[in-house]
């Protein structure tokens, strides 16, 4: 059994400890003892100096009487600022902030003291002595800080040489974190800004070495193996020039995650990765009303459809953020439910009567489900999403895209839903495929169900997700890694592209605008030619990978859009969310849509829905539900 020292001493870092360190800072009483001793010491240093450095006058007794009052005062005071209750790391800001407020609150209770004792010192000696005694014990937290980060460093020898690329509150954090862990596999050699402000500035003794444009430079100067982009809240094109800029010094490119993905902590040494392809084409920063969303989601019971899927995972996944007061996570593929559980608890355990297997076209299911969890909030994100399988299968649009949203928008009428927010895509916009003709649709029944019922009903319309199942960068990875050839429709074609997560807090952040049956649509940033993409990943593949050129699919554009013809972009209520307006449909136009119709039929009445103009709404809606 390990005995512990009589004199107990504090972690390193009372928040949070780095593993495989020794306890070198003192304790709280070793804190107080060394403040007393500081004061102790200002109060001699300062008596001394008021009588010029004769002893015989300073009455060096006398002062040694008053600094036992005063260390006992010091430390009463420090422990009602919490100075000596763990409550900060040692020598942090906070710290010296609250060594400042005890000074200043014991030096005009010492001149009382001194008063009620008969002078024993000089007052002008007490002034001088809180301040002489701040910078004392300020110096010596900065000393056993500095002690602490030099037994902390890791050796130059054993980690990755890298130079950072920024000098910001992101870079500063990944310097601190590197070199703050004996065992980090990497250490900084340099830092590169483009800012001039920061031309002199080191962070923890690593220099700004120069401009980006000085990367090649630094990188040979330095001897380095990496360059590590840490800026959080780059974006895309960003990321892409600073590859570009990287790739002839042929060292390794890594990145800190975006701002989406940190949700506010820290970045950390376990943060660093390779550049992705996702940072590539959709990485950007994502403002939020935090309190908006929370006001429509925090103790609510909240339903996602098409849990299991790729939006619907991350819908989850962030949601549950924002404390609801139940998270129902609705799919038909027990296999996705279970991924999503195993993301979010770590168990996977499938023992939540929260997860729920259904088919959104099951009215009956549906109806006992809303009538357990009596849903307050619903994200209907399930869907069929690939384009070429359903010019094939049009009759499968029509029954899990069109008829299983209308059903979800009944039952949540019936079932008194306070808010719903439909999932679309940017295909709604001028459609021309089933996959388009069938989520517009969904957009015009969602505005006739916002107008037949009390609720907030809305659509979200948004592009290519990066990372989804099936997704284009997720088939050509597929591709070069089965060797070539990489298939591109047409070497024009173009499409937008955002992240998941960015997706998904922008549609959690559209749930919370007053919107009333609009098409919300999101900021996807600038289209992407698919050819430039397949290009990049061909060109960091190991091995040559070619092109082929397939020719455009049926119901396939060269150029998507995100806008209809007639549509409007107005951003009232935030700068990234365009507000839409959609022409509502009569629910009973559905009973035009037939399964069992030829593919040529059922196309066509799709297209006329799509397109056609306004039917009548509410009185439908209500009669159906």
């Amino acid at each position: 059994m390990q005995l512990r020292s009589a004199a107990p001493r504090e972690e390193i870092d009372s928040p949070g400890r780095w593993p495989g360190t020794r306890r070198i800072l003192p304790g709280r009483a070793g804190r107080a003892g060394v403040d007393a001793l500081a004061l102790t010491i200002a109060l001699l240093l300062a008596t001394v100096l008021r009588h010029d450095g004769n002893l015989a006058e300073s009455h060096i007794p006398q002062v040694l009487v008053l600094s036992v009052f005063a260390a006992v005062v010091h430390t009463a005071v420090g422990y009602r600022f919490g100075l000596y209750t763990g409550r900060w790391a040692y020598g942090c800001f906070e710290e010296i902030l609250a060594l400042a407020k005890t000074a200043a609150v014991t030096t005009p209770v010492l001149f009382v003291l001194d008063t009620l004792l008969g002078r024993l010192v000089p007052r002008s000696a007490i002034i001088a002595s809180g301040l002489i005694a701040l910078v004392l014990a300020a110096g010596a937290r900065y000393a056993v800080r500095l002690a602490r980060d030099q037994r902390l460093r890791p050796s130059p020898e054993h980690g990755a040489r890298v130079v950072v690329m920024g000098a910001g509150e992101g870079a500063a954090q990944v310097v601190r974190a590197m070199l703050r862990n004996p065992d980090s596999p990497y250490y900084p050699v340099a830092l590169l800004d483009d800012d001039p402000a920061k031309r002199a500035l080191q962070v923890m003794g690593v220099p700004v070495a120069g401009t980006r444009h000085a990367m090649a430079q630094v990188v040979s100067r330095y001897e380095a193996d990496v360059v590590l982009i840490a800026i959080p809240s780059a974006g895309a094109d960003l990321v892409r020039e600073l590859t570009d800029l990287a790739r002839p010094t042929d060292v390794e490119v890594k990145v800190v995650p975006p701002v989406v993905e940190l949700f506010g902590r820290t970045v950390s040494v376990d943060d660093i990765r390779p550049v992705s392809h996702a940072d590539l084409l959709g990485r950007r920063e994502i403002g939020l009303d935090m309190r908006a969303i929370a006001g429509y989601l925090t103790g609510k019971r909240v339903l996602v459809t098409g849990a299991g899927g790729s939006i619907g995972s991350e819908l989850c996944r962030q949601l549950i953020r924002f404390d609801p007061a139940a998270l129902v996570m609705l799919d038909r593929d027990e296999s996705g439910l279970h991924a999503v559980q195993l993301s979010m608890d770590g168990r996977g355990l499938l023992d939540d009567r929260n997860l729920v297997v259904a088919d959104i076209r099951d009215q009956e299911r549906l109806d006992e489900v809303f009538a357990e969890h009596r849903p307050q909030v619903v994200f209907h994100a399930a869907a069929l999403k690939h384009l070429p399988l359903l010019e094939m299968h049009p009759s499968e649009a029509l029954k899990t895209n069109i008829l299983g949203t209308y059903q979800i928008l009944q039952t949540s009428l019936r079932h008194g839903v306070e808010r719903l927010v439909n999932i679309s895509t940017d295909k709604a916009a001028d459609p021309g495929s089933v996959l388009g003709y069938s989520k517009r649709i969904t957009e015009r029944l969602t505005a006739a169900a916002d107008e037949a019922g009390d609720g907030t009903y809305c659509s979200v319309r948004f592009g290519n997700v990066l990372g989804s199942r099936g997704s284009v960068l997720t088939a050509f990875a597929a591709q070069v890694e089965s060797g070539g050839p990489i298939t591109v429709t047409h070497p024009e074609v173009s499409r937008f592209f955002m992240t998941v997560q960015e997706a998904v807090r922008l549609v959690v952040q559209a749930g919370a605008l007053d919107s009333h049956g609009e098409v919300l649509v999101l900021d996807m940033g600038e289209p992407v030619r698919i050819a430039d993409v397949a290009r990049r990943l061909a060109d960091a593949a190991e091995r040559h990978i070619s092109i082929v050129y397939t020719g455009l699919r049926p119901g396939e554009k060269m150029h998507e859009s995100l806008f209809g013809a007639h549509e409007k972009d107005l951003r009232p209520s935030h700068p990234l969310i365009s507000q839409v307006p959609v022409p509502p449909l009569d629910g009973a136009a559905l009973s035009l849509l037939h399964p069992t119709s030829t593919r040529p039929e059922l196309i066509a009445v799709m297209r006329w829905l799509a397109e056609s103009p306004a039917l009548s709404v509410a009185r439908q809606f209500l009669k159906a539900s």
